[in-house]
């Protein structure tokens, strides 16, 4: 049995002492930030032994959005557009923006599968509003619900093509954040009814679709004033398993960001009892400081068993084996689309 976390990684590479920390461990799954990511080879080399570790094909994660959010940096590995660049495209030409968006997700993956990496945090499908803090602006696929769904399954579609597993992200919705989440907990006060016609549809249209999803570090005042939803049993049961309907495995976004409050076993505690499925730790610290934290942290974690074993296990079945694919001329079609080829690839 793994235990219910998905874990970061201090550097580019693992120690003899790392190797032996995470066999005893035995998270669930990794992530990899921009810190561990120096070159195709190496990177190759450190999800290879993080499989090794723990002795099985665990799932490996990243962000790699597009646009600003990228872990993987230009010159080493290409440059993909922003989620906006194919919500404006969508309103000239709805199915040549899907095609594309498709593509674009496939190509993705092609280069996540290359370097062992078999699940991508993405797409988004936060509807951000006017007013509401630029943290995700033009990472969205759009503010409207009809462009975001479109091209959100587009997306996961594409990824799932090339043997990678999306995950949605920041269900319930993360569009209407007065702060960054990174740096305090945002507040929306929004009405409820008013969230289940625009934030929620998204996520609703496209939960069968989704194995997987991430939380929004956000107090809901209208599901529960006093914690923010990765730690309110209320808001998950109540939006994200009941008006939504999602069934799939509930990830928390990272538990060291700082709109959360406590100590960091404290959070993947609670984080768990709320309804997460899994805990999410990116880390930030290096060498022997981010094992210490992750010591912490699994101290309050349990082993993934009954309906959280299921939606896992439904998720690593998403990363299966790419399907056939030309990416040559899906370069080509993507370069010619947009104004700035130089920029892609």
């Amino acid at each position: 049995m793994s235990l219910a976390l998905i874990a970061g990684i201090a550097g580019p590479s693992l120690s003899a002492y790392e190797k032996s920390f995470y066999r005893a461990l035995n998270p669930w799954g990794f992530i990899v930030m921009g810190r561990n990511c120096v070159s195709r080879a190496q990177l190759s080399a450190l999800t290879k032994d993080l499989r090794a570790s723990v002795g099985r094909e665990a799932m490996i994660f990243i962000d790699q959005e597009g646009g600003r959010v990228a872990r993987l940096k230009a010159p080493e590995w290409p440059t993909f557009p922003p989620a906006a660049r194919f919500a404006a495209l969508y309103h000239q030409d709805p199915q040549e923006a899907r095609d594309l968006c498709f593509l674009n997700h496939r190509l993705m993956a092609a280069e996540l599968r290359e370097i062992g990496v078999n699940a991508d945090c993405a797409p988004v499908l936060d509807l951000p509003v006017v007013g509401a803090h630029p943290i995700i602006g033009d990472r969205a696929f759009g503010t409207d619900p009809q462009t975001v769904i479109e091209l959100g399954r587009a997306a996961l579609a594409g990824l799932k093509a090339g043997g990678v597993a999306g995950v949605i992200k920041h269900i319930p919705g993360h569009g209407r954040a007065n702060v960054d989440s990174h740096d305090e907990a945002p507040t929306v006060s929004t009405p409820l009814p008013t969230l289940r016609r625009s934030d929620f549809v998204p996520f609703k249209a496209l939960a069968a679709e989704a194995a997987m999803a991430m939380t929004a570090h956000i107090v809901y005042d209208g599901l529960d004033a006093e914690r923010v939803l990765t730690f309110s049993p209320t808001a998950i049961a109540r939006a994200i398993r009941g008006d939504i309907g999602f069934d799939g495995a509930l990830m928390s976004d990272d538990l060291r960001m700082s709109a959360l409050d406590g100590r960091l076993e404290d959070r993947g505690h609670l984080a768990i009892q709320a309804g997460c499925d899994l805990a999410l730790y990116c880390g930030a610290v290096s060498g022997e400081g981010i094992v210490a934290e992750l010591e912490a942290l699994a101290a309050g974690l349990p082993m993934l068993q009954g309906e959280a074993l299921r939606r896992t296990n439904r998720a690593m079945a998403e990363a299966q084996a790419p399907l056939p694919f030309d990416s040559e001329a899906a370069w080509a079609k993507l370069r010619a689309a947009f104004a700035a080829p130089a920029a892609l690839g």
